[in-house]
């Protein structure tokens, strides 16, 4: 193995990190409809625990709104049902149709509480980012190269972690303005 070949794998392992901090992100919710708070909610469907998603169309008629449409209408009451017990705070609205979630206000402190968990899903992926930068060291370390070439790889490894850090704190305020923002 290469330095390149080192530096290429971390590289990924640090795109996944962020993909996995803004996927956790999506299910912290800011206030307005977003179908991603029903991710992972899952109904007992003919006994077999099925995705949401894949039992009925959801749609967001309004800002605070959503609408959950199943394609087969025998299983309104176990979509609402899943909902109760996925406990997401919501409480659905059958009517005999389609379910309504009216998602409501946040208030000041439940903003403030949704700000403290998104900072700590950050700072678990600047966690992984570490680790992953460790392991590259330790990699690169193994490699039989002189001294320079080892301190040049582990320099391309700080900065990588530099960039991924930044996109770290770009996309947490972001989602801190968006929760914060009324």
């Amino acid at each position: 193995m290469d330095i390149d070949k080192i530096l290429d794998e971390t590289e990924n392992k640090m795109k996944h990190s962020i993909e996995s901090m803004e996927k956790r992100f999506t299910n912290v919710r800011a206030g307005r409809a977003n179908p991603a708070i029903l991710n992972k909610v899952e109904v007992l469907y003919y006994g077999v625990p099925t995705p949401l998603n894949q039992l009925a169309q959801i749609s967001i008629p309004e800002a605070r709104q959503l609408s959950i449409k199943p394609f087969d209408k025998s299983c309104l009451g176990a979509i609402e049902k899943g909902i109760y017990e996925a406990n997401i705070g919501l409480t659905p609205n059958n009517n005999g149709e389609t379910i309504i979630l009216n998602i409501p206000p946040l208030t000041e402190d439940t903003r403030r509480e949704y700000v403290k968990q998104v900072r700590e899903i950050a700072e678990e992926a600047r966690i992984a980012l570490r680790n992953i930068r460790q392991d590259a060291n330790s990699e690169i370390k193994r490699l039989e190269m002189t001294e320079d070439e080892i301190k040049d790889g582990q320099s391309d490894v700080q900065e990588l972690i530099q960039t991924y850090n930044k996109i770290v704190e770009t996309k947490l305020k972001e989602k801190e303005q968006e929760l914060m923002s009324v």
